[in-house]
């Protein structure tokens, strides 16, 4: 629980944004706080919020965040190789409860996977994480119920924020990064005007990936 202390901090702010943008694109708090508990996922809950607001359908919110979180496969693949000794009772909830943070923390602790009872360690890093997002959550669609509407409606640019700032590391490392980002956002644009603005997103996703695979291809030596 200490080692997950810092991602508490972390997580209550963008939670409780989270709750807020929620509220204000229709949802419940009973709604709100359950996709904190079933889903778990910073963006892409922002992004299925966001795609509430525009009136998207759930297929195109499920393919969407689908997508979005597609790189958890990769890490479940990375974690769980850690944890080969750990009985799938274990696997299966830690599992769960990745995210790119606790994968983060996880990875610079790894002697406790091979110690006695170490699952108890990535359990508690675990639900550190996962209570301090949820009651954030809940947090956030009690205030945005009592907050000005001006003020609510000022915090989703929370939303854009949190994207360009996950998207900007990635750019000082790598430019073309950010031409992946402008080709997703043109092809969003573009799909705008023969659909639905959450089929446009879906495009712009699914295509701007693509086009990832084929710039970021490395060099054969």
């Amino acid at each position: 629980m200490t080692v997950g202390f810092p991602i508490m901090l972390g997580y209550l702010p963008i939670a409780v944004t989270y709750g807020v943008l929620a509220k204000q694109s229709g949802l419940s708090l009973l709604e709100l706080t359950l996709m904190s508990v079933l889903v778990f996922a910073g963006a892409s809950q922002f992004m299925g919020a966001n795609m509430i607001a525009l009136g998207a359908g759930a297929v195109e919110i499920i393919i969407a965040t689908f997508v979005l979180n597609f790189r958890h496969f990769v890490m479940s693949f990375s974690f769980m190789n850690k944890l080969r000794s750990v009985p799938i009772r274990w696997k299966v909830p830690l599992a769960l409860g990745l995210t790119d943070e606790t994968f983060a923390v996880s990875s610079l602790h790894i002697k406790e996977a091979k110690e006695k009872n170490g699952h108890w360690f990535y359990g508690a890093l675990t639900l550190t994480a996962y209570f301090s997002w949820v009651f954030g959550s809940l947090l956030g669609g009690l205030v945005g119920e009592i907050i000005p509407e001006t003020l609510s409606q000022s915090m989703g640019i929370a939303l854009y924020a949190m994207f360009i700032g996950l998207l900007i590391p990635s750019v000082k490392k790598e430019l073309k990064v950010g031409l992946i980002a402008i080709i997703a956002m043109f092809i969003n644009v573009i799909c705008l005007q023969f659909m639905s603005s959450g089929w446009a997103i879906v495009s712009g996703t699914v295509l701007g990936g693509l086009s990832g695979v084929l710039l970021l291809k490395e060099e054969q030596a």
